[in-house]
């Protein structure tokens, strides 16, 4: 069979695979180790399976993996999550509208230490969901609020997602992590621009929130310095040279289990925490068995390059071309998560990226992409019909319907198109803090 058609058959299949609810990790390597075999023959698919797994979980950049979501477990069981809404109320909450401006910014500075957006959108509701019953703020508010709120664990650093781009695109993490702070601080920042509009088109969807005190202010910001600390230590260790990566997180965990049980964590506690790790690195890791197998085979096939070879032949607009692939991206993201999604897309778009001119050099486009593919990917979480995130909050949310959820979270889709489409117009400021850091 022609190269084209085997792999054009080999991504059918999977894609049924995975539509049947078969595990993706399985999906992939299973679609892959077919066609690789198909290209080469069995024997020579078996001397691959013989090292090529070993070689990859064998590298030390992935131990960074496990450390971030030990500290994203830990965070979880160390009531940072509450201490952190209280800050962001702190500041926030007399505005109207302010336990929904306070959840945006307590699910951005526990995505600072958490770096999963399924994790940080379930940590977070089960804080703010009571808080706003209770203020009669209305359903599609509440839960799209924290929905949106949610992906911001994704985007800012660390984020497990971005490391993985950077390993599998052979890119600088501590580069990746710098170039997604402006865009997840615009991003935290056009959600509660989407609150503050949507609270004066809809009065009566939240109310004006009570002013708290001074020293009940204080109270709150002493509360939520531990977690400044963790983010200090982790991401300045990096830029000030003191750190890898590695051992930044390493020294996250460590603080991180500190705060905890002086919070109270008890030894049940840390065990769930340990288990949470083991079981979420695993199946992280079995997804890059897949995704590698499934690369290879791409690579065997020569597809890729092909493609990339007659995308840059065509007289298109680079950006038309990009924007057709964010589209990819956008209904990918309805269906699947973000990291299996990265994996299985890179090998194919990546190629197709790198053949085109936008002005920019070589690690400077694929850094930019790789921030730019992981909003659209974060979009995706939120977007109708299958969102991730609208799901995991709908289901804390005992009694709110679906289509209240998904209404609730449309003022911060807008406000994510608007975003891309300012990040797509300037790359600086994606690219900026990188350019001052190591120039």
């Amino acid at each position: 069979m022609e190269p084209g058609a085997l792999v054009s058959l080999v991504i059918a299949i999977m894609i049924a695979m995975i539509a049947l609810r078969v595990p993706i990790a399985i999906a992939m390597f299973t679609a892959g180790a077919g066609g690789y075999a198909a290209l080469a023959g069995w024997v020579p698919l078996l001397a691959y399976l013989k090292s090529a797994p070993y070689a990859t979980l064998s590298s030390y950049s992935l131990s960074v993996v496990p450390l971030f979501l030990m500290m994203g477990h830990l965070a979880t069981h160390s009531g940072l999550s509450r201490s952190l809404f209280a800050a962001a109320y702190a500041a926030l909450g007399s505005r109207k509208g302010g336990l929904s401006l306070a959840a945006i910014g307590g699910c951005g500075m526990f995505g600072a230490i958490c770096g999963s957006s399924l994790a940080t959108a379930a940590t977070m509701g089960q804080v703010a969901l009571p808080e706003m019953k209770r203020y009669r703020y209305s359903d599609a508010l509440a839960t799209g609020t924290l929905a949106a709120g949610g992906t911001l664990g994704i985007l800012i650093p660390p984020s497990v997602v971005l490391v993985i781009y950077a390993i599998i695109t052979e890119q600088n993490v501590a580069k990746m992590f710098l170039a997604a702070f402006i865009p997840g601080i615009m991003a935290a920042v056009g959600y509660m621009v989407a609150i503050a509009v949507y609270v004066r088109i809809y009065p009566d969807s939240a109310p004006t929130g009570a002013t708290m005190s001074a020293r009940a202010r204080r109270r709150a910001y002493v509360g939520a310095l531990p977690a400044l600390v963790i983010f200090v230590v982790v991401i300045g260790g990096i830029y000030a040279g003191v750190f890898t990566p590695t051992e930044a997180a390493a020294f996250g965990v460590i603080g991180t289990a500190v705060i905890a049980f002086a919070h109270g964590m008890r030894l049940d506690g840390f065990v769930d925490s340990m288990s949470g790790t083991a079981v979420s690195s695993g199946m992280i890791f079995m997804i890059l068995i897949g995704a590698d197998m499934f690369s290879a085979f791409l690579a065997r096939s020569q597809v890729p390059q092909v493609l990339a070879a007659f995308m840059g032949g065509l007289e298109l607009s680079p950006m038309l071309i990009l924007a057709a692939i964010l589209i990819m991206y956008l209904v990918l993201g309805c269906l699947m998560d973000s990291l299996s999604m990265i994996l299985l897309t890179i090998p194919i778009f990546f190629p197709i990226i790198m053949t085109l001119d936008f002005g920019l050099g070589a690690e400077e486009t694929a850094i930019w992409f790789g921030v730019i593919a992981l909003i659209v990917v974060e979009v995706g979480l939120i977007t109708p019909p299958i969102g991730m995130n609208v799901f995991v909050i709908n289901k804390l949310a005992e009694g709110v319907s679906m289509s209240d959820t998904f209404h609730g979270v449309v003022p911060f889709l807008l406000s994510d198109f608007v975003r891309v489409i300012i990040l797509l117009a300037f790359p600086v400021l994606t690219l900026g803090l990188v350019d001052v850091f190591w120039s």
